[in-house]
């Protein structure tokens, strides 16, 4: 099939480059002209695990393409997927969907056959219906132009096997029709037996936000709980390997560390939250604005385990922070815990050196008043305190024993439970770990 993909960013970029591999014909859009400029050239903007070589491969064999123009998209394709962002809107609890209305608007007077228009894009509830009455209004096609939402679950770092070999493919659909062109899209992937759940829009978009508070509100549950170990001298790591082992809570998602962040769990909640509240479920909104202030707290949380091994305030301190990125596997440093426990930190008056394997430079944008090093060694060098805050396997790999001798004195703070702490300790190291007695 010939699809076009509307937005060429975290989600856009990976799902156009996926459908290239899965067969299609492909053309994403973007308005930015340096940025297609390097994507036609095989160069991959952001940090994602394999998409640079699905990139290259694909781009060179001339199945994935990219432009500024909507009209070439339109006459191109007759799937067309919206991949624009939704950032939070201005009252911080709810979804800005200019870009996919934007985008819409900009598309529909090009669209003069039937088509079938995908929304990817994480949105408010009734959005799908809105779209389509825009489109069918806007469009020469008019009601030949059908609406589908197709939420992305995607997490970053794994976006490329995420849409190669999802758990699942939800589709919204507005009629037989539409069920057909979406099964045709993924034919490849319902053939290796990825299961389709076929349901109307609203429950479709529902279901996005839902997953996502989900996972917020498990997150920020064993972090609550990793406070209480610490307060009773117990072990987070311990308990949630037991709980883990319920089948009706499994073990996955169930890591205590310094919150959650990046461009989607955190405007998720924080619509979902909103989402409720204006439905008249304030329990459900109660539950939900309670699992976000338990992540909103972290890095104060943060703050005092690094105090405490410090054995005074961070004033005066240099401190080196391992990780930038909100999580391993992408240069996303959105709502980024490891850079808001480091600008903290950096707030207090200590000197603040961060490193990070890929997102030195996004980091940097956001946070120019910090130090960076490009080299692991090279960011140790005098600290009296690491703190781990992102985990890249490149910092579980590390070795204790030469950075010891780089280091002021050797005390390291892991945030992400993820160093095997009796070989930092064996090599001379004071180790403390969050929510896990100093000497676990």
């Amino acid at each position: 099939m010939r699809v076009s993909v509307i937005g060429c960013g975290h989600l856009g970029i990976p799902h156009a480059a996926a459908m290239a591999e899965i067969g299609h014909e492909v053309i994403g859009v973007d308005l930015d002209q340096t940025k297609i400029d390097r994507l036609n050239a095989g160069e991959c903007p952001i940090y994602e695990e394999g998409l640079p070589d699905l990139l290259a491969t694909h781009t060179a064999s001339g199945r994935l393409r990219f432009t500024t123009d909507l009209a070439e998209a339109a006459a191109f394709a007759d799937v067309h997927f919206l991949a624009v962002g939704t950032p939070i809107d201005a009252d911080g609890r709810s979804y800005d969907t200019g870009q996919v209305f934007g985008a819409a608007r900009a598309l529909a007077p090009h669209l003069t056959r039937p088509c079938v228009i995908i929304g990817k894009s994480t949105v408010t509830v009734g959005t799908t219906r809105d779209l389509a009455t825009l489109l069918a209004r806007l469009a020469p096609a008019g009601n030949d132009v059908e609406v589908v939402w197709n939420p992305e679950f995607l997490r970053e770092g794994h976006a490329i096997e995420d849409t190669l070999r999802p758990d699942r493919i939800v589709a919204g659909v507005p009629s037989p029709h539409a069920e057909d062109v979406v099964r045709q899209v993924y034919a490849p992937l319902l053939h290796n037996e990825i299961p389709l759940f076929v349901t109307d829009p609203a429950t479709a978009e529902l279901i996005k936000g839902a997953a996502n508070a989900y996972l917020g509100m498990k997150i920020s549950f064993i972090n609550g709980v990793a406070d209480m170990c610490a307060a009773a001298g117990a072990d987070v790591h311990q308990l949630t390997e037991a709980i883990g082992l319920d089948p009706r809570i499994g073990r996955g998602g169930l890591n205590a560390g310094p919150g959650y962040g990046g461009g989607c769990l955190p405007k998720d909640v924080r619509a979902f939250t909103a989402s409720a509240q204006s439905l008249g479920a304030l329990d459900a909104a109660a539950l939900l604005r309670a699992a976000e202030q338990v992540n909103e707290s972290r890095p104060a949380s943060a703050l005092a385990l690094i105090k405490q091994t410090l054995g005074r305030p961070v004033a005066g301190a240099r401190v080196t922070v391992w990780g930038a990125s909100f999580k391993a596997g992408t240069d996303d440093v959105r709502e980024s815990p490891a850079l808001a426990i480091a600008a903290l930190m950096h707030q207090r008056g200590a000197t603040v050196m961060v490193h990070d394997p890929h997102a030195v430079p996004t980091a940097l944008v956001r946070h120019p008043e910090l130090d960076y090093a490009e080299d692991l060694e090279e960011s140790v060098k005098g600290a009296e305190l690491i703190v781990l805050a992102t985990e890249w396997p490149q910092f579980r790999n590390a070795d204790p024993k030469a950075l010891s001798a780089l280091v002021e004195q050797p005390v390291l703070v892991d945030l992400r439970n993820l160093l095997n702490a009796d070989t930092w300790r064996t090599a001379g190291w004071t180790v403390r770990q969050l929510g896990r007695p100093a000497q676990a």
